[in-house]
């Protein structure tokens, strides 16, 4: 199904948070993974985008798709994925997510994108009239104004390398 322009931000942001986790799990595959700095890259993305991104949903979006019965459970189901991850978040600020964690960071992430992409937006489009996705997307574009509009995906010049042995 075709985005609707008033979701559109927030396919761009999923976009960019599954670019860092396919880059991650890259790096996880290949074991060339500087914990300390993958960390740090991870708490630096939160801060800029990712907490901006769950607090636009949870404010704008989700109380838009509650309104219909046939996604109240899934919104609920999205809320305590938030919390997960942002306990992941934390965890990595504080420094204390080894390669495994990262891992299933990864897989969560990820997944939780898939589900609200494939779930709840194709969800609201089909339930919600023209006009209720334009008023939520107003206020949603006001939300996201807080964060920037893309995350930092390392690349050659930052890339995380491996501690020498």
């Amino acid at each position: 199904m075709l985005r609707d322009k008033n979701l559109i931000p927030l396919s761009h942001q999923h976009q960019h948070a599954l670019a860092l986790c396919v880059h991650l799990d890259r790096a996880l595959q290949a074991n060339d993974v500087n914990l300390e700095a993958w960390q740090a890259e991870l708490q630096t993305i939160f801060n800029q985008e990712i907490s901006v991104h769950f607090a636009a949903e949870e404010k704008e979006v989700f109380p838009h798709a509650t309104r219909y019965s046939e996604l109240a459970e899934l919104v609920e189901e999205l809320r305590s994925e938030h919390a997960m991850l942002r306990e992941f978040f934390t965890r990595a600020e504080s420094r204390s997510l080894d390669q495994h964690a990262l891992q299933t960071l990864v897989e969560k992430l990820a997944h939780h994108i898939r589900k609200e992409e494939r779930q709840l937006f194709e969800g609201m489009q089909r339930v919600m009239a023209a006009e209720q996705l334009s008023t939520m997307g107003k206020a949603l574009d006001e939300a996201l104004k807080a964060g920037s509009q893309s995350c930092v995906i390392p690349n050659d010049a930052t890339r995380m390398r491996p501690k020498p042995r």
